[in-house]
């Protein structure tokens, strides 16, 4: 199995945006993103590098809701 890319949060939430979701609300560093039923967190630490499973969540939640 292929290593994910290492994504900034901004990177994860432009990839989000560009898949149809929308930003929900925010709470604290976190952000909350939707489209229909999906959501999905991404948590907004000043350029920090987005732990591995949250990269695989966000791309699997974005393959699922094309």
């Amino acid at each position: 199995m292929p290593k994910l890319p290492r994504w900034t949060a901004t990177e994860a939430e432009r990839a989000l945006l560009h898949a149809g979701f929308e930003h929900l609300r925010s709470k604290g560093s976190h952000r909350i993103y939707g489209k229909g039923n999906l959501r999905v967190t991404v948590p907004f630490h000043s350029g920090a590098a987005l732990h591995p499973k949250i990269v695989k969540q966000v791309r699997e939640i974005i393959d699922e809701a094309r």
